[in-house]
């Protein structure tokens, strides 16, 4: 027999208010100037909250970054994964996919590098980098499935690949070379790269 979920108790809800006003103000604060230009007490008083209550929910910067820009990326990839599934070559599906996260990352140029940064040096049992971690795995997934979709290529060399796109992808995102470069630099960039990688 099925049970109904129970509403969240006072508590419950006023944890999840702080939690989305803190959310919010973090991503207002970090599109408008970028996250090495505004403090953790802006944050709070944004938020209409302590200083001491914002690091009960992020204790650093950082973390509030992967907060915010978490739950952009996971956007990003179902867009990703609907783009794909009008596409007819492995190239094309595997640009559908990344497409949508480069132009993600590259809203906010310092914030998507300094997100790349925090995702891959953090420590992977902090929740926020693990989340980052798995949408990240989650986005390898899907480029292998269109890889290996339609016969394309057999599952281990699907997933070899997809390893090595994502790999290509936040790396070329990540280099300080590419920091004044367009998104649409960026995607021909990976695209070119992809394309070597398919035909090898």
């Amino acid at each position: 027999m099925a049970t109904d979920s129970q509403p969240l108790g006072r508590r419950e809800r006023n944890k999840q208010q702080k939690l989305e006003r803190i959310v919010a103000a973090a991503s207002e604060l970090f599109a408008e100037r970028g996250v090495d230009e505004v403090t953790t007490q802006e944050i709070a008083e944004r938020a209409d909250i302590g200083a001491g209550t914002l690091f009960l929910y992020a204790k650093s910067k950082g973390e509030l970054l992967l907060l915010v820009q978490n739950a952009h990326y996971a956007e990003a990839l179902e867009r990703g994964r609907a783009a794909a599934s009008a596409t007819t070559t492995a190239l094309d599906a595997a640009m559908a996919i990344v497409q949508p996260v480069v132009e993600c990352n590259r809203r906010q140029v310092e914030n998507g590098r300094t997100y790349l940064r925090e995702m891959a040096f953090g420590d992977p049992e902090e929740p926020r980098r693990a989340e980052a971690l798995s949408i990240a795995a989650e986005t390898e997934a899907a480029i292998a499935a269109e890889l290996a979709g339609e016969g394309r290529a057999d599952a281990a060399t699907a997933a070899s690949q997809a390893r090595v796109i994502t790999a290509i992808m936040f790396v070329t995102m990540a280099m300080g070379a590419n920091a004044a470069a367009s998104t649409a630099d960026i995607a021909a960039e990976i695209r070119g790269q992809i394309s070597l990688l398919l035909r090898a």
